[in-house]
Formats: structure tokens, C-alpha cells, sequence
């Protein structure tokens, strides 16, 4: 069964990197002014998904609510988004 997953937004995304002090699952890209979501694949233009490890779920969720412009969605096993 799949577990928690994550799913991020690049071209929302602005380059604070909040979402990189909270969870290393995120890096800095600096040349581009954006994060990336490592070991995430790309399911359309420019979002990117990847599950969560269950020890990086809190973590997955800080990432997401730190994210100023909602880039970062986090969804259950059923799919139900749970944040934002």
C-alpha cells in the first residue's frame, strides 16, 4: 500500500527554501531561484511527486506548511490532501 505522498509545485515555487530547513528531502537550487524535490518524479510540466517516508512525515508536513505560496501539497494513502 502507498503511503503518504508529497507533490510540489516548481513553477509555483519562489526560492525562500523554507521547505529546505524543514525537510532534506528539499534542496536549494540556486541557479534557478527554486527548490527541488529529490528522488521525485515528474508526473506533469513542472510538478513533481515522490512518497514520503514514514519517518519524514512530520517533517514532509512542516515543509509544506512553510511554504509561503502553497507549492508543496502533502496527500494521505486515500489521496486526500491534507495540506494545504
Amino acid at each position: 500500500m502507498a503511503g503518504m505522498r508529497v507533490e510540489f509545485d516548481r513553477d509555483t515555487c519562489i526560492g525562500m527554501f523554507q521547505c529546505v530547513a524543514e525537510w532534506e528531502a528539499f534542496q536549494k537550487d540556486e541557479d534557478a531561484g527554486k527548490a527541488v524535490l529529490v528522488e521525485s518524479e515528474e508526473t506533469e510540466d513542472d510538478v513533481f511527486v515522490r512518497e514520503v517516508p514514514e519517518d519524514a512525515e512530520l517533517d514532509a508536513k512542516f515543509a509544506a506548511r512553510a511554504c509561503p505560496v502553497d507549492a508543496i501539497a502533502i496527500y494521505d494513502e486515500e489521496g486526500e490532501q491534507l495540506i494545504p
